[in-house]
C-alpha cells in the first residue's frame, strides 16, 4: 500500500495499473533465457505489501506456473509478459462462491463486512469484469467446480 499511496492509486488497488507489468515481464524473460536463479517478489497478505526477492525460480526449473489477472488484456504493458509464456490458462468458477471468498478475504485481513462488500462492488468487480472479457484469448479454459476441475475449452 505504501507505493500505491505514493502513486495516488490506493483506491484502485488490484487494478491493472497498480501492477509492475514491465518488471513481471522482465523476470519472466530472465527465466526463459535460462539465467541462474531468478528472485521475484511475493506478496504478504498480512501486511498488504509486496516483498522483494521473496521467491526464487531455480535455474533448474523446467516448468514455471505463474498467475495474473491481466495476462490476456492485450495492452502493450501486459503483452510483453504474455510473450514470455507458452500457454495461458483461464480459471473460472461459480461467481457466488468467488464473491463470498473475496468478501471473506477482505474481512479476514481487516475490513468490516460492509466495507468489504463496498470495496468488492466498487473496485474488485470492475476488475473482474475486465478480466472476464479476456477469456476468449486464453489457450485453455478450466472451471473450478464442486465436482473438481473441468475442462471448458
Amino acid at each position: 500500500d505504501a507505493q500505491l499511496n505514493r502513486l495516488g492509486l490506493r483506491h484502485r488497488k488490484g487494478a491493472p495499473e497498480t501492477f509492475d507489468a514491465a518488471g513481471y515481464a522482465h523476470a519472466l524473460h530472465r527465466v526463459r533465457a535460462g539465467e541462474p536463479d531468478v528472485y521475484v517478489p511475493g506478496f504478504e497478505r498480512d501486511v498488504e505489501q509486496p516483498v522483494a526477492a521473496a521467491l526464487v525460480i531455480p535455474a533448474a526449473a523446467r516448468l514455471v506456473v505463474t498467475e495474473g489477472n491481466y495476462l490476456l488484456l492485450g495492452a502493450e504493458r501486459w503483452a510483453a509478459a504474455r510473450a514470455e509464456m507458452d500457454q495461458v490458462w483461464f480459471v473460472t468458477g461459480d461467481e457466488d462462491v468467488r464473491l463470498r471468498r473475496l468478501v471473506a478475504r477482505h474481512v479476514q485481513f481487516g475490513k468490516g463486512e460492509i466495507q468489504a462488500r463496498e470495496w468488492v462492488a466498487v473496485n474488485d468487480e470492475p476488475n473482474a469484469v475486465l478480466v472476464h472479457h479476456t477469456m476468449p484469448s486464453a489457450d485453455l479454459v478450466v472451471e473450478n467446480s464442486a465436482d473438481g476441475w473441468l475442462l471448458v475449452r
